[in-house]
């Protein structure tokens, strides 16, 4: 039995160390650069957001909305106080939708982290995440705007407190990556242990069964996977990068990576702020079914049939 215990610690120790030689600086980064648009530019970004989408309607403000917010380091518990804030100033709800869509995605840290999933996957993730931002404005547009109806609610919500106001520029910057490994951390190396254990135990063929390339069951098991799988972005890159190196589709991948932020239950705790029950279950129906034909559409693209 000890024997079988030791033997069992020393994978673990191997696979966790080969992780982490491989994903480690993508995370530090993530954190770096995150903390800098934060500590630095973040004002600066929003107000810029708040000008665009006075000015711009229709695609462009739809477009612009889910490129500019994608460099916001601002969680969801973040980002609704500042919609909240661009709604009082008369911003149209379509480009908060857009906003709001894509900023939940994606943010500066993310992007770092899925450098170690390769280009073409960071690629995928940027693409499908500005896109479902796009979709979402479009979709608020034609069914509310247009109509002149409500979608979000923003009542008794304001912006949070700045943390970042120490005078010295350097110990806010310190403060705010502190704050940044608090918070990742944990999640972080948990995605690196469950990443080992899923590579000692779990065959490679039976990755390739469940996400295959050629499947249209394995993007569907993926994009539902995605809403209880997914805590924290940085702890699912290593998950990931096994998943794909044992044979998950690109489509696959692409799903899981567009339900699972969109999912995530402090995400969606905070969505309830802003939603009724009937909008927040149109959401997820979208979030799921928008998931859903990404991925068949990926795979289709990238991974033919031989």
């Amino acid at each position: 039995m000890w024997e079988a215990i030791h033997r069992e610690l020393v994978y673990l120790w191997y696979y966790t160390d080969v992780q982490l030689r491989q994903i480690f600086w993508y995370w530090v980064l993530g954190i770096v650069v995150g903390s800098v648009i934060s500590v630095f530019g973040k004002s600066r970004l929003h107000a810029f957001c708040e000008r665009i989408g006075a000015r711009l309607s229709g695609v462009a403000g739809w477009v612009l909305g889910s490129l500019l917010v994608i460099a916001s380091p601002l969680c969801m518990y973040g980002t609704i106080p500042i919609c909240a804030s661009f709604s009082q100033k008369g911003i149209k709800e379509d480009f908060l939708a857009s906003f709001m869509m894509s900023s939940m995605l994606l943010n500066p840290q993310l992007i770092m982290y899925s450098m170690a999933l390769g280009w073409k996957v960071l690629v995928l993730r940027i693409a499908s995440c500005f896109l479902c931002g796009v979709a979402a404005g479009g979709l608020i547009y034609a069914a509310y705007c247009k109509r002149n109806c409500k979608y979000f609610n923003f009542n008794s919500l304001y912006e949070p407190c700045n943390r970042d106001t120490d005078p010295r520029w350097w110990l806010r910057l310190l403060k705010n990556i502190g704050r940044n490994l608090k918070a990742t951390g944990p999640w972080f190396l948990l995605g690196i242990l469950l990443s080992a254990l899923f590579q000692i135990h779990v065959p490679p063929e039976a990755v390739g069964r469940l996400f295959g390339r050629h499947e249209g069951f394995g993007v569907l098991l993926a994009a539902t996977g995605g809403v209880p799988l997914y805590v924290c972005g940085g702890g699912t890159i290593p998950l990931l990068r096994q998943w794909l190196a044992e044979g998950m589709s690109l489509g696959s991948a692409t799903a899981f990576m567009l339900t699972g932020p969109a999912t995530k239950i402090t995400n969606l705790g905070a969505l309830q702020l802003a939603l009724g029950a009937k909008h927040f279950g149109l959401y997820l129906a979208f979030v799921l079914l928008f998931s859903l034909l990404t991925g068949l559409l990926v795979n289709l693209m990238l991974c033919p049939q031989t």
